[in-house]
């Protein structure tokens, strides 16, 4: 085990930093303990790891396990939003004066690998979150690395971008992703090498929306987590459009109407709509839900 402690120069609200980095209760890859640290798993360019983050007196205390223990302590800041400039950003709508002055210490954090950010996302193209984190936990579990020292009990590492190539369609189908999804993946895993050495978000976009099946809606989540871009806006969403709208006008509104309500924060957009989400306004629930799908049954 090796350990850093670092001290930020803002109140880390740990959780909310690294939550956007879990998918699910079940993540294999993601755990909060019952004491508030985080466990997560990363394949790095060292190879698998695994980072616990905890806080003490105001100071972070990471430890790491496995070949890439090293390469997580020395990323450990830029994942908890060491490098993320928030100059430039005020708040322009009243609903969100205070949710600003309650998480002054908001940062948006990067993990620097875009294949353990683009399969979940891929996962979770126009279904709803409970089928993708099955599919994604099942994956994983048959697919993944154990993770590396004393982590929570059923942790797993993301396999290398050769299995996502080699993995048969009958486990797809068992997993619950359709051949769309399965197939975008493996096509991303071929071109992995590229995707990781992008050097900016604006590099990865381009790159990321060349491969068939990613569009805006996945190369920006992909780009939140990856490289902490504050600007990449989840547009084609489900949710994220009605959510804007009835937070900052009462009224559900669409994608045109969201960049519209959010021009003024060009350059922090994607910050807006978590300071949106912390705000816990949502529309009016109206009629059924969409179902959770079972693809292993067709």
């Amino acid at each position: 085990m090796k350990e850093r402690e670092w001290a930020p120069a803002w109140p880390l609200e740990v959780g909310l930093v690294l939550g956007p980095h879990g998918h699910g209760g079940h993540d294999p890859t993601f755990r909060t303990a019952h004491d508030g640290a985080v466990w997560r798993t990363s394949r790095t360019p060292d190879g698998p790891g695994t980072l616990r983050v905890s806080v003490r007196s105001g100071h972070v205390i990471g430890q790491a396990w496995g070949p890439g223990a090293d390469w997580l302590l020395e990323t450990l800041p830029a994942l908890l939003g060491a490098d993320d400039d928030i100059s430039g950003f005020s708040v322009k709508h009243e609903v969100l004066e205070d949710v600003a002055r309650r998480h002054t210490g908001l940062r948006i954090g990067r993990t620097g690998r875009v294949m353990e950010a683009l399969v979940p996302a891929v996962l979770e193209q126009k279904v709803v979150g409970q089928e993708a984190w099955r599919a994604w936990g099942w994956l994983l579990r048959r697919y993944g690395e154990p993770a590396p020292g004393p982590a929570p009990e059923g942790m797993r590492v993301i396999p290398e971008p050769r299995v996502w190539r080699e993995i048969p369609t009958w486990h797809w189908h068992k997993s619950g992703a359709e051949g769309v999804r399965a197939r975008t993946i493996a096509t991303a895993a071929w071109h992995a090498d590229k995707l990781e050495a992008a050097a900016t978000s604006e590099e990865a976009d381009r790159l990321l929306r060349m491969l068939p099946g990613v569009g805006v809606w996945t190369s920006a989540e992909v780009r939140q987590r990856a490289f902490g871009d504050p600007d990449a806006l989840s547009v084609g969403d489900f949710h994220l459009a009605k959510q804007v709208g009835y937070a900052l006008t009462g009224e559900k509104t669409d994608d045109p109407g969201m960049l519209r309500l959010l021009e003024p924060y060009r350059g922090h957009r994607y910050r807006a709509t978590i300071l949106i989400g912390l705000t816990g306004l949502r529309p009016p629930k109206r009629g059924p839900r969409m179902g959770v799908r079972d693809y292993r049954s067709f």
